[in-house]
């Protein structure tokens, strides 16, 4: 599964908060319909099955209320995605990572099947947002029942509180190693094992900036790993992830997007003297930004199709042959795209908002949920397996698929929508939050304020959606090829 992920350390955000971004994108030829709830703790199972391998795992009896973002189809199992629980604890699961044949030939991933056993992307949300106090909590779940499960895939997981965020890598069908991002950078993943350096020391010690499992340095001595020079710190790119022809125009070119725009002036990034080119396999893993990064930033490089370069699939200007060379950030088969955001300006009751956008990015628009409450709108909780305007998934897939063809005419029309969105985002959660601090809504339950602003914003976005459609489909309409310029009355 293709998926792109941004993480943003608190010192680099716009306001202080650490912000965990990542779209989820089918397999090619695949859309999956996703909804947006909150799962209760009398709804979360005690004993869990695994639909993909019939895996069993028993469940704490403690767990906390959480969102997530399941298929609206579950017939292939749960697929949580991302979500904030009621601690404002967040977890991204997951990003499909790459690996090599010396790690499948020294711990091979597990067949995927009932008969194979293990857990994967299916379960991870489920199995581990509801049980955890902090980020390194988080890593500390996971890995345990990495260690005594395993998994079929391999995945990136990210963890996150209002001080940390950490980024699990797993390794082979049993290994894993999880680094903190640092407070002062952002994090580019894109469908690659990423982590640049390593440090077994801290791990086996403080574990104040990375952890990994028990036996993960020994193992990668054992089975000879490490291709780095002697002496030079340990790079767990060179040594567990890959360099195939297919990660320099699918992967790679996502990471060197990313970079590009968040540190313009730090590195030259284009023409023949680049210090760093989108086929490179030494992008740094992580960068201080040349600016605080926004919301309305990260939502513009997520939708990136190569704006400003050579290579945009929907570019007018430069050589043909260039243009679609590389996998778009912003793609058709996006289910959907969260924006965990925790803010430690504010009382732990309205800390936490999830950003969701729907389908293809380059055609939607970015929405502000508050996670405290008890449940979610209408227009994004309905798991609406079937076409219809009513569900936000669909209306956003129907919009992408009429503005794909008519990029030109429809531009303005998407960009006018966008920004009316996250402009009413804005306001809506500066609103509510200074309500509640105003009043400390001693005559309302917060879940229920909460609730209400949310639904609020759902019944703005459903409007200016429905109007957009209308517009595009207009435009579509006036386009087609059996139109006849000479009318009948």
């Amino acid at each position: 599964m293709g998926c792109t992920t941004l993480l943003v350390g608190k010192d680099a955000s716009y306001d202080g908060s650490t912000i965990v971004t990542r779209s989820e994108d089918s397999p090619s030829g695949i859309f999956t319909a996703k909804h947006f709830i909150v799962v209760k703790p009398e709804d979360q199972p005690r004993q869990y099955k695994s639909v993909i391998t019939e895996c069993e795992i028993d469940l704490p009896d403690n767990p906390l209320r959480y969102t997530c973002l399941p298929d609206a189809d579950r017939s292939k199992g749960i697929w949580g995605a991302a979500g904030i629980n009621e601690l404002n604890v967040a977890m991204t699961a997951t990003e499909t990572l790459s690996t090599n044949a010396r790690v499948q030939g020294a711990d091979p991933l597990l067949a995927g099947t009932k008969e194979g056993k293990g857990i994967g992307e299916e379960d991870f949300v489920t199995l581990v947002l509801p049980y955890i106090r902090s980020a390194r909590q988080g890593v500390e779940r996971l890995g345990q029942l990495l260690e005594t499960y395993g998994t079929y895939e391999a995945n990136g997981i990210a963890f996150q509180d209002v001080d940390e965020i950490w980024w699990l890598e797993t390794i082979g069908g049993h290994h894993w190693m999880a680094r903190r991002v640092p407070d002062n950078a952002y994090v580019v993943m894109p469908n690659q094992l990423g982590i640049d350096q390593f440090d077994f020391e801290d791990a086996a010690g403080d574990q104040k900036n990375f952890m990994c499992s028990k036996d993960l340095k020994e193992w990668s001595q054992r089975y000879h790993m490490n291709l780095g020079r002697e002496g030079e710190t340990f790079n767990p790119r060179l040594a567990f992830g890959s360099r195939m022809d297919a990660d320099h125009v699918y992967n790679t070119p996502r990471a060197w997007m990313m970079l590009r725009y968040f540190n313009p002036r730090t590195y030259s990034w284009d023409g023949p003297e680049a210090e760093f080119r989108p086929e490179d396999d030494d992008l740094p893993w992580c960068l201080e930004p040349e600016t605080k990064i926004s919301i309305e930033a990260i939502k513009w490089v997520l939708s990136s199709h190569y704006q400003g370069t050579p290579y945009d699939c929907y570019g007018k200007y430069g050589d043909p042959a260039e243009r679609g060379k590389y996998r778009p950030i912003g793609i058709s088969r996006q289910n959907v795209t969260a924006y965990t955001q925790i803010r430690p300006y504010l009382p732990e009751a309205i800390r936490s908002i999830q950003w969701l956008s729907f389908g293809s990015n380059p055609f939607n628009a970015i929405v502000p949920f508050y996670t405290n409450v008890n449940q979610t709108p209408a227009y994004l909780a309905e798991p609406a397996r079937q076409v219809t305007t009513e569900s936000f998934y669909w209306a956003n897939r129907l919009i992408a698929a009429i503005c794909d063809t008519h990029f030109y005419k429809t531009d303005k029309f998407v960009g006018r929508y966008q920004n009316a969105v996250v402009n009413k985002g804005h306001y809506l959660i500066n609103q509510t939050d200074q309500r509640y601090l105003d009043k400390q809504e001693e005559d309302q339950p917060v879940q229920a304020m909460l609730e209400e602003a949310n639904q609020a914003m759902a019944d703005y976005v459903q409007e200016a959606t429905n109007e957009l459609l209308d517009k595009v489909l207009y435009v579509a309409s006036c386009e087609m090829k059996n139109g006849y310029a000479l009318s009948d009355n």
